[in-house]
């Protein structure tokens, strides 16, 4: 029999508030075989660790159990305590006395005698566990960088600075993302442009990056260290290698459509670069509305074009790139602003979104840096924002705050007076956020300097009223109603994921939140990594956030990617599910129902096999498995079958 340890944590008083953890210690005195247990305030400490170390050589333990928090906070640290102490680290295991008992109780009676059963039945676990060695691939020390923006653009340059390939796959013809439509960017007021336009071609011309634009990734196979992409190359309509981008093409076509980049506000033909510092700066054809594909006329681009680059029947190219790990940075959209109806989104047409106004603002934008009305494009005098226009609404919207919208008001509001001097920005607010190194002296800077009245409350109406937006609201500081007449309204709209970003999740089988972000592992510890190993996330892809934490983040994703191809080989944890060989017979439900692709079959000797690099140990598997030739390592069916025993059983003296 196994000589085992309980070590109980009182984690401050999170734990001993509400669990008798000496009482406990007491009772678990004797238990078939437990040879020590003891507690201490703080096990994860390094006095707490030294008392583990100390105690497994002392009473010569081979099997260890942690009564504390989650293991998903401290198991990799105690597996790497008890690794010190010569014991192999699968041998210990966490008992979660925290989460699962002291956090969700008040009476300290039933607490104590729930955290004594959730231990046994761990004692019981680590009983029948098994020593385990990490399992060893060998890994392809290439990069994938979905999405370019910035925090794309990022990761990819700080992957191939340490001197490893990156292929940056961005699904627009340009990189660039929504950074390149701002005019310029909080605390600093440095221009987007100017700051952002260096890092685009660097990317372009650096010799360990791949850029790969309007293209989108189709499928993913395989496991961290060892991926097999399918990515479409989209028709251009436009050959980018004869392309010049002298722009003629874009000239002469006799047709103009509104502008995704300029929000709608301003006019592109049918054959066009995005913004003239797009990188690639090629055209691309839209098809959907060229004369040429809906019915077989015009062709003038073909015509003034010297080098032939114009390709009317290009089709879609699919390749496939084998890489090691994949940086996730799909970025983000603003919340449909026809959702707004009641702030006259869509109806009224001088009510635009903060984006669209930062194409006003912009000296490169549709109006040249002229704040105009689009309704008849006369000076606006009198402008109002309106924040949380679709956050913080649970009831109508979305219930998050979006974050960056306090700043980005702040500085479209103190913009705005730098443009036109006697006009009057009003900003409606539920609270001033302003969380971030400056943020909250550039906000005092809007309301002293540059005269910015801030209006605390909600907008309860919104409509048009002789050539003017009337907007009704209420000052909920001096408590007494507001009435103003605007040239023109803003809405600071929610900040939503990317359209089409849980249909990529689903491909490359990562999980999303509740609200269509990318989920990470864990939001305090794992912050960076997808809950799928070798997937890593960038920027407002896993949730709000500006320029400063999206590049860090970026960062920080790409350093995770540099860590895994700087070793020979990557260990992964080896408790996944298994198969016996005698049991198994052929059947193949655990192939259809493996959500990682981890299972095949062998058609020769008709059993099914693992793929232990891709199994992530979800028990699906195990489940399905109708004849029990499925388990997992360490989590057998004897082990639960005597776990769930211990849970039944109530404690001795507890």
């Amino acid at each position: 029999m196994k000589r085992m340890g309980v070590f109980i944590c009182h984690c401050g008083t999170n734990i001993a508030k509400t669990v008798d953890v000496e009482k406990l210690t007491k009772s678990l005195e004797g238990y078939p075989g437990v040879v020590y247990s003891t507690n201490y305030k703080y096990m994860c400490s390094h006095p707490g660790q030294e008392l583990l170390i100390n105690e497994i050589k002392k009473n010569k333990l081979d099997g260890v159990i942690i009564a504390a928090c989650s293991p998903t906070l401290h198991e990799i640290t105690f597996r790497g305590v008890t690794k010190k102490a010569g014991l192999n680290p699968y041998q210990c295991e966490i008992a979660n006395i925290r989460e699962q008992c002291s956090w969700v109780h008040t009476d300290k009676e039933k607490a104590t005698e729930k955290a004594n059963r959730i231990v046994r039945s761990i004692i019981e676990k680590v009983r029948l566990n098994e020593d385990l060695d990490p399992i060893k691939v060998e890994v392809t020390r290439k990069a994938l960088v979905i999405g370019g923006g910035i925090a794309g653009i990022q990761a990819a340059l700080d992957i191939a600075d340490a001197g490893y390939p990156v292929l940056l796959v961005e699904k627009e013809s340009s990189i660039g993302g929504h950074m390149a439509q701002l005019s310029e960017t909080f605390p600093t007021l440095d221009c987007s442009q100017c700051i952002l336009t260096p890092k685009m071609v660097e990317v372009a011309s650096h010799p360990n990056i791949e850029l790969c634009t309007y293209a989108e990734v189709k499928e993913v196979e395989g496991y961290i260290g060892n991926f097999t992409v399918t990515i479409e190359e989209k028709p251009k309509g436009v050959d980018w290698e004869k392309c010049t981008g002298c722009g003629e093409c874009s000239e002469i076509c006799p047709i103009s459509v509104p502008s995704e980049f300029e929000r709608n506000m301003g006019e592109r033909a049918l054959i066009y670069t995005p913004f003239p510092q797009a990188v690639p700066n090629k055209p691309v054809i839209d098809m959907e509305n060229c004369l040429k594909f809906k019915t077989g006329a015009c062709g003038l681009c073909e015509s003034v074009c010297d080098v032939d680059a114009v390709n009317f029947s290009s089709e879609p190219n699919y390749r496939k790139e084998e890489v090691g790990a994949i940086v996730v940075a799909t970025g983000y959209e603003l919340y449909p602003i026809l959702n707004l109806k009641e702030y006259g989104g869509g109806e009224v047409e001088d009510v635009i979104d903060g984006l669209a106004f930062e194409r006003l603002l912009s000296s490169s934008g549709p109006t040249g840096g002229e704040i105009k009305r689009p309704s008849d494009g006369k000076v606006v005098k009198d402008i109002v924002f309106i924040q949380c226009a679709g956050s913080r609404d649970p009831e109508k919207h979305k219930p998050y705050c979006s974050k960056i919208c306090c700043m980005y008001t702040t500085k479209q509001a103190m913009l705005y007076k730098h443009h036109i001097y006697d006009g009057q920005p009003y900003i409606f607010y539920i609270d001033i956020r302003s969380g971030g190194k400056g943020y909250e002296e550039f906000v005092e800077r809007a309301q002293r300097e540059d005269g910015v009245i801030y209006i605390r409350g909600k907008v309860s109406k919104l409509y048009r009223d002789n050539g003017k937006v009337r907007i009704v609201g209420v000052d909920t500081i001096a408590n007494k109603p507001v009435e103003i007449e605007a040239d023109l309204v803003v809405l600071s709209m929610a900040i939503i994921p990317t359209p089409g970003s849980e249909e990529l999740a689903n491909t490359l089988k990562i999980q999303v939140g509740e609200h269509g972000f990318l989920k990470e592992t864990h939001p305090k510890l794992r912050p960076l990594e997808s809950t799928t190993a070798g997937f890593y996330l960038a920027g407002c892809a896993q949730a709000p956030k500006d320029i400063p934490d999206v590049v860090s983040q970026a960062s920080g994703a790409a350093s995770k990617v540099v860590s895994i191809f700087s070793g020979d080989y990557l260990q992964l944890e080896p408790i996944i599910a298994t198969v016996d060989e005698d049991l198994c017979s052929g059947c193949g439900i655990c192939i259809s129902v493996c959500p990682y692709q981890a299972r095949e079959m062998d058609e020769v000797d008709g059993i099914v096999r693992v793929n232990e690099a891709l199994c992530q140990a979800c028990g699906s598997c195990v489940v399905a498995c109708p004849s029990g030739a499925t388990e997992q390592r360490n989590l057998t069916d004897l082990q639960i079958a005597s776990m769930a025993k211990a849970v039944l059983v109530k404690g001795k003296d507890v």
